[in-house]
């Protein structure tokens, strides 16, 4: 029990955003399988005591254990072990090929970090050109929001605008403030639609709205990057960072990806005043005077707020919409001059007006510049699959010296997340190791007991395959907790050979007894588990995971029957009495 709490214990010991998301999947093993163990020792022996017979009556005669165990099921399986022990060899050489192939399809499965949720709803965020007016916006969401909900299989949509919406699930992290940005929430009547649905409105945005860049997702089962597939590129220069991510938007296009764009977005037009400082300074007018009259004028300045019940209401001061909207009217704006005690022209403090191209954005990663390319796999592809197709010619693009490329994206949180999954690893595979060290007082139990472990890989490789699932972060942790249950059924069958030995001179015939006699228990676990697991085929969030125990115990759990029994003869020096 210890041990199958243990294969779980990487999810509880992962520090990072994954490992606290599934944190209450261990929590959920700890108390369950401790529960489990106490009733084990103390519910189940009453039972007994209670519903099974009481011992035979004295001198009746015992009932031999081939006898016992003589139905079809045990002799099949009793036929298969000593074939298999005579050839023991060549059955380890089979167990390594299969185990080979195991390996060698697992290539061919697809990666993934975390299913699609099958929440009726998705997101549709929606930009403009980076400064576009806040009531250019507004008027084109409007537009927008009437084109989705003339589609029947839509239910209601809700639109922000300028930001992002609260923080209603933990899976979403709004956008920040930005005037040229609205969020439409669309909920639909049949989430088995959203994929067509999203399809539809791609191609109607890029219609009617051709200078927009709109980007719908889907909601995510687990921790979700802002775009599937992302590269981040460092360095000094912004010019130079907006050139290499020209250069990776080409690979993108190129490989039919959608949604592309970048985080620093547009460049603004901009409006410099050039600060006069000899005439400004007979005026009594300071750069900061200067910014507070223009902040004044355009974007307003705040300058109180007004209550109204619980609600706050921001008061701003600004120019009439006549005035501020006039960008040739700029040398007009007044500023306060303590100097004359009046109001003048700014024309009067600064030197002339320069135009130019500025950076709204510019993001920092570990300090540094950084712009992240940002795109989503053509439709019916996975992000791993566009990460593998595009990783060579990224990976291998010219780099002036000071430069760097990084992977963000599905891949960078999937990375994460092995990371912080496997910083746990050590520590409970160590204890698991310690205890059935402990448990038998030697090496060379263990040492039978860990060698079957990797079996599992053969049906878990099998069983993806055959289902099509990808390999993602919960099959990868039914993968760990694997490596419990074949343990548990490793050790139970192990100690009954130990017992069967003590009690038979012939230790061949005291593996084939014990490996018979153990059969049933060994399978019967493995199916119920599985059997256990059925319902779990039905819910997208853990149908990798279920698929991974399944095919990986019901494969490991027959060939341990066979394997153990091999190994141990192999470890143990046993052979096969000579007859006569």
């Amino acid at each position: 029990t210890v041990i199958a709490i243990l294969a779980f214990a990487a999810i509880g010991l992962s520090q990072d955003d994954t490992g606290e998301f599934c944190l209450s999947l261990f929590q959920v093993m700890l108390f369950s399988l401790t529960l489990s163990w106490i009733i084990a020792v103390t519910i189940t022996p009453l039972l007994c005591y209670w519903l099974l017979p009481g011992p035979a009556a004295e001198g009746a005669a015992p009932t031999a254990l081939k006898d016992v165990y003589g139905g079809p099921l045990f002799s099949r399986y009793r036929r298969l072990l000593e074939a298999c022990l005579r050839r023991r060899w060549l059955t380890l050489g089979v167990m390594a090929a299969l185990l080979a192939a195991a390996v060698y399809g697992f290539f061919q499965v697809q990666g993934s970090f975390f299913p699609k949720s099958t929440m009726s709803k998705f997101m549709i965020h929606y930009w403009l050109p980076e400064g576009t007016d806040i009531r250019k916006t507004f008027a084109d969401v409007q537009v927008l929001e009437q084109a989705v909900l003339a589609d029947d299989r839509v239910d209601s949509v809700a639109s922000f605008i300028g930001a992002g919406a609260p923080r209603f699930i933990l899976t979403y992290s709004p956008e920040k403030t930005n005037d040229s940005y609205a969020f439409l929430l669309v909920s639909v009547n049949d989430y088995r639609e959203i994929d067509s649905l999203m399809d539809t409105f791609r191609v109607y945005l890029a219609e009617h709205f051709p200078d927009a860049e709109p980007k719908l997702q889907r909601f995510n089962l687990g921790p979700s990057p802002d775009s599937s597939f992302e590269v981040r590129i460092s360095g000094p220069d912004p010019q130079v960072l907006r050139t290499l991510s020209e250069r990776v938007k080409v690979l993108l296009y190129a490989s039919q990806a959608v949604e592309i764009r970048d985080d620093w977005r547009q460049r603004v037009k901009v409006v410099r005043p050039l600060y006069a400082e000899r005439q400004a300074q007979f005026a009594g007018v300071d750069r900061t005077d200067l910014n507070e009259a223009l902040q004044t004028n355009f974007s307003g300045l705040l300058v109180g707020v007004y209550r109204e019940n619980d609600e706050l209401i921001p008061i701003y001061s600004r120019a009439p919409a006549a005035e501020r909207l006039d960008a040739s009217q700029i040398g007009n704006v007044q500023v306060w001059s303590p100097v004359l005690q009046s109001a003048i022209q700014i024309r009067q403090v600064v030197s002339g007006f320069s135009t130019g191209w500025e950076d709204a954005q510019i993001h920092r990663f570990d300090r540094k510049r950084a712009i992240t390319v940002g795109a989503e796999p053509p439709p019916g592809q996975l992000p791993s699959e566009l990460f593998e197709r595009l990783r060579p010619a990224i990976e291998t693009l010219s780099l002036p010296l000071g430069y760097s490329i990084a992977w963000g994206g599905e891949h960078d949180a999937a990375t994460d997340a092995q990371k912080g999954l496997a910083a746990g690893i050590p520590v409970a595979m160590g204890l698991m190791v310690l205890i059935t060290v402990v448990l038998f007082n030697s090496l060379r139990h263990p040492l039978i007991i860990w060698l079957t472990v990797p079996l599992a890989f053969i049906g878990v490789s099998a069983g993806l395959l055959a289902s099509g699932e990808p390999f993602g972060f919960m099959p990868l942790l039914g993968f760990l907790s694997l490596s419990g249950m074949l343990i548990k059924n490793a050790i139970v069958l192990i100690d009954q050979i130990n017992l069967t030995r003590a009690q038979v001179d012939d230790a061949w015939e005291a593996v084939i007894e014990a490996s018979v006699s153990r059969c049933r228990p060994v399978l019967m676990a493995a199916g119920t588990t599985v059997l256990g697991m059925l319902p779990l085929l039905r819910d997208d969030f853990f149908v990798g995971m279920a698929v991974t125990i399944m095919a990986g115990l019901s494969f490991a759990s027959v060939l341990t029957l066979v394997v153990v029994p091999v190994l141990y003869t192999v470890v143990f020096n046993i052979c096969r009495p000579q007859a006569g």
